[in-house]
């Protein structure tokens, strides 16, 4: 399955080629041009088949969170820097992979049986942890793993409980499966579908991507938080997970076209598929570069909901993400309907 392959190639921002080679080889026969930028973002181009000069781009980042290599100790341990939003309460003990090698190691922290009662009583900062990669000492260590080396996290895509997925890196290698499926379509305008770097550590891809391009119109499909689990209260929840497809009116970098998201969700509800609107202001996706860019774009965004986000192990549903595929092809072959807001 794509998603699950997708979900094993190692993207840590900056660090991408892996996803985008795979994409490429799954993309490159599909699409009229495909196109490379300096910064590493990938864009396939499906041009139009009718006289509607119009532009409507489609995008999804392929990095995930996760470490860089910054220092090898001469024990051989290694330190690092996280890449993105990482709770350190979810890191100690993990395994890693570290490298195009994939050399395995497991985040270590002080045994419990050595920590002072303030360390057990806080949560251990990230500066406080290491990797270990059973390496004898420094240069053992350096005979398989380098300064720049970039770390992601070890955990085998799974299906489980009712339609469930487990894997690393839903957040956004779900959205690039569906965009990847989508490449080959063609409409009346001109589509642009996106694959971009660097999302995790400021929208840094995007940015580059929306002035270049200067869309008529943009579509973000991302991962979202699922916060419908024990100890959040219902009027807390962000989405919830079963309940479809998400659809975002604001958060933290912005503020989504009305009349896109309102003509989104009637076509979802029109359709019988199933959306649900994010209820919180919190984060935010590459819609913050692009509805800025080139004077402005009427963008929105589309997000699975997923538990346990920028985590080992993120939590999504294969209904959450069909919904999804399915409101994402149908609105572009209703999409000319929204251009001439």
């Amino acid at each position: 399955m794509l998603l699950s392959d997708l979900t094993q190639l190692p993207g840590v921002s900056g660090c991408e080629d892996a996803v985008r080679n795979y994409i490429y080889e799954n993309i490159k026969a599909k699409c009229d041009e495909i196109t490379f930028d300096s910064i590493g973002n990938m864009t396939a181009l499906m041009r139009g088949t009718g006289n509607l000069r119009k532009k409507v781009l489609l995008c999804a980042h392929m990095d995930e969170i996760g470490m860089i290599t910054s220092r090898i100790t001469d024990d051989g341990f290694l330190k690092f820097k996280t890449v993105g939003g990482i709770d350190p309460r979810v890191m100690v003990s993990k395994r890693v992979l570290v490298g195009n090698g994939s050399v395995p190691g497991v985040i270590g922290y002080k045994a419990v049986h050595l920590q002072e009662k303030s360390e057990r009583e806080t949560t251990a900062k990230s500066k406080s942890l290491y990797i270990d990669i059973g390496a004898k000492n420094k240069k053992d260590a350096e005979k398989r793993v380098k300064i720049g080396d970039c770390i992601v996290f070890d955990s085998e895509y799974r299906k489980f409980g009712d339609d469930l997925i487990k894997a690393r890196a839903l957040d956004d290698r779900a959205g690039c499966a569906i965009l990847t499926e989508l490449c080959g379509c063609r409409f009346d305008f001109d589509l642009y579908i996106c694959f971009t770097v660097q999302e995790e550590v400021g929208l840094r891809g995007a940015k580059i991507l929306a002035n270049r391009i200067n869309p008529d119109l943009a579509l973000v499909i991302e991962s979202t938080t699922c916060s419908d689990v024990y100890g959040t209260e219902p009027e807390d929840y962000s989405t919830e997970l079963g309940k479809g497809v998400a659809l975002s009116i604001i958060d933290r970098t912005t503020y989504y076209n009305k009349e896109l998201t309102q003509f989104i969700y009637k076509l979802a509800q029109d359709n019988g598929i199933p959306i649900q609107y994010k209820k919180t202001a919190m984060g935010g996706n590459e819609a913050g570069a692009i509805h800025l860019a080139c004077g402005g774009v009427k963008t929105a965004a589309l997000s699975i909901p997923a538990r346990y986000i920028h985590s080992p192990s993120s939590v999504i549903s294969k209904k959450d993400f069909d919904s999804c595929a399915k409101l994402v092809h149908l609105f572009l072959k209703e999409a000319d309907k929204c251009l001439n807001y």
